[in-house]
């Protein structure tokens, strides 16, 4: 195997605006950079984390004891111990591993960068294949978990999916962006065959985080040799993840195409060019969905299940990029050992600061890793660790976590943010359909309580399922009924205590309606005024001066004092409206595992506009929602 160090410490000369690794890391800032994870405040990559996973891979690959001593003095002190541990238990290794070719008749195959950890130890090994995550950076940004990997004994094989990175960079890999297609599939076969050839190992494991998940899963479901998957931040239909309810995820698109490390046409063929001009420009999207749903490890269920390739499924229940139900749909059709761990938060804030790095406070555990290392470690080696007795499916209850306020440490003033000091409760459940236990219908009224506000009544009461009322607003203007500020931004606050806070008094009445409960009282006397948990379902009826509109829900929990935190949300488009003809439409919100506390009330606010999603309102025509008798406009919340 050749022993190359393509990386130099010069990277930064060469590659204007990459982190410059010729400077030392201290203690302090490896941890200041696990503790942030993986994303910078603009939804790009955390430097940080670029530098820490470089520093590491030329640590790895220097190959004279000079040029490793030097490269591991740029590294704080044990973690430095732990490369050089590694070092004894394992070959480190760059490779560029020969994909399947472009296209028939091409002249040359694509070149997959690569970086493998072999185990010297006698015998034969397990081995875990890494597809990297969708960001221009490929394998190093990893690094930390495949040191993790090898101490437990592990062959490692990491690789960049093709088209991915910075020109030049070498952890790139040559050809176009597939998106998961189906020559991301034939490369993931090609790496096996060269890490059957080069490691012979006992038995193969897939890990990815994000887009490294689904190609996993995909690789796994065309694919006899892999014996095992974890996929984390993942998702199940590439389809729904970009287009649901007739809305287009747009933000989400363009925070990924923002991630490939250079423009379009540069990393795009000229298929998937045109599919994703026609995504952004609104129209064949059927075309769009077919190429999604090619795309999708949802699309070959059967081809896992008959495999039995044992799964484990982590994601989270703000996800920006791929919201959870398409997950949910996708883990419901495994047929398969399988495990779904929901987190608070949003993409890659659980399981990030432990796949870039060492804890953040000495001898912290972090349990989204911890646990799908379990998985490979019982379904890879046979280890008896408990994996064996687990429930399929396991909930992180929403902000249940108990916080403290940060101090400015010369001040001695809250800094404004908070500190988990007693972690979020989880609950295991048989599976997905035991979650919800009983379902409770909200009718939605026409008259005003608390202002302009309508009022939800739980079915049986007085008022409830009234009919024969209209509201309306203007369309086309974004209100403060957000889903939240900033994609992956404000999930990785709530990850770590600090929710988005709502005053529902700001949102704007007039582009938005809303339904209020009274008080929710505690039904046990626990303190808890509803247990939401599982799938809410809305049904409205609306009319539209235009032919077109945006309904987009918001459920928010609401304190005494007018203050909010999402529960769940989703956006709904209606085209082919006949102006002063009602039409009746339902859709369902995000999963959610969320307890409302006894004394707040349950908000539904339904606006046309949030810079998620690309809209079918326009602005300033009147949209109206209504309650016909026989069809009572109604909320149905899945309790626990």
């Amino acid at each position: 195997m050749p022993k190359e160090n393509p990386f130099t410490t010069g990277s930064s000369e060469h590659f204007p605006g990459f982190p410059d690794l010729t400077a030392a890391l201290t203690a302090a800032e490896t941890s200041r950079i696990t503790a942030r994870g993986l994303w910078a405040a603009d939804g790009t990559v955390d430097p940080g984390a670029v530098r820490l996973g470089q520093t590491l891979a030329n640590a790895l690959l220097s190959d004279t004891t000079d040029s490793t001593d030097a490269a591991t003095a740029l590294l704080p002190a044990e973690l430095a111990a732990i490369v050089e541990e590694v070092r004894g238990l394992a070959l480190p290794a760059y490779h560029r591993i020969e994909g399947a070719a472009e296209s028939e008749g091409a002249a040359e195959n694509v070149r997959l960068s690569a970086f493998s950890l072999r185990q010297l130890g006698p015998g034969r090994h397990p081995l875990v294949v890494v597809p990297a995550g969708w960001t221009p950076f490929g394998w190093p940004l990893f690094l930390w978990s495949y040191l993790v990997l090898a101490r437990k004994g592990y062959h490692v094989l990491a690789y960049t999916p093709r088209g991915l990175g910075i020109p030049g960079l070498p952890s790139t890999s040559s050809g176009f962006v597939d998106v998961a297609g189906p020559h991301d599939w034939a490369d993931g076969s090609a790496v096996i065959d060269f890490a059957v050839d080069s490691f012979d190992p006992s038995v193969i494991g897939f890990m990815g985080e994000s887009y490294g998940s689904g190609i996993s899963q995909l690789v796994a479901a065309h694919d006899d040799r892999v014996a095992a998957v974890v996929a984390l931040s993942t998702w199940g239909n590439l389809a729904t993840s970009l287009y649901d309810h007739d809305t287009r995820h747009l933000a989400a698109v363009k925070a990924l195409l923002a991630l490939t490390g250079g423009p379009v046409e540069s990393k795009f063929d000229e298929a998937n060019r045109k599919i994703l001009a026609d995504f952004q420009a609104d129209r064949n999207l059927d075309a769009v969905v077919e190429w999604g749903l090619k795309r999708a490890p949802e699309s070959y269920l059967t081809l896992t299940n008959e495999k039995g390739t044992p799964t484990f499924f982590s994601n989270t229940w703000h996800e920006s990029l791929f919201a959870v139900n398409q997950t949910l749909e996708t883990f419901n059709g495994l047929d398969v050992p399988k495990r779904l761990n929901m987190w608070i938060g949003d993409h890659a804030a659980p399981e990030g600061p432990a796949l870039i790095g060492p804890p953040a406070v000495r001898g912290e555990v972090n349990l989204p890793m911890a646990e799908a290392y379990a998985w490979l470690d019982h379904h890879l080696t046979g280890e008896r660790n408990g994996v064996e007795e687990w429930p399929q499916v396991c909930n992180q209850v929403m902000f249940s976590y108990v916080t403290e306020p940060v101090l400015d440490p010369e001040t001695g003033e809250p800094t404004g943010e908070n500190r988990i000091v007693v972690p979020a409760r989880r609950e295991t459940s048989p599976g997905w359909s035991q979650v919800t236990g009983t379902t409770e219908v909200f009718g939605l009224t026409g008259d005003g309580a608390g202002g302009t506000d309508g009022r939800l009544v739980p079915t049986g009461g007085p008022g409830a399922e009234e009919t024969g009322w209209r509201r309306a607003f203007l369309a086309g203007v974004d209100t403060e009924a957000t889903a939240m500020d900033a994609i992956m931004k404000t999930g990785q606050a709530e990850w770590r205590g600090n929710p988005k806070i709502y005053d529902t008094h700001k949102i704007d009445r007039r582009h938005a309606v809303a339904w209020t409960t009274e008080p929710l009282v505690s039904p046990d006397g626990e303190g808890v005024g509803r247990r939401v948990r599982g799938i809410p379902r809305l049904r409205l009826t609306v009319r539209s001066t235009a032919t077109s509109a945006s309904l987009y829900a918001h459920l928010l929990d609401v304190a005494e004092d007018g203050t909010a935190r999402i529960i769940s949300h989703e956006p709904l488009n209606v085209y082919g409206l006949t102006p002063e003809q009602d039409t009746t439409v339902a859709w369902r919100l995000q999963a959610a595992a969320y307890d409302i506390p006894s004394g707040n009330r349950l908000m539904l606010v339904v606006d046309s506009k949030d810079p998620l999603y690309g809209d079918a309102s326009v602005t300033w025509t009147q949209t109206v929602i209504g309650s016909p008798e026989g069809e009572p406009s109604r909320l149905e919340l899945p309790l626990g």
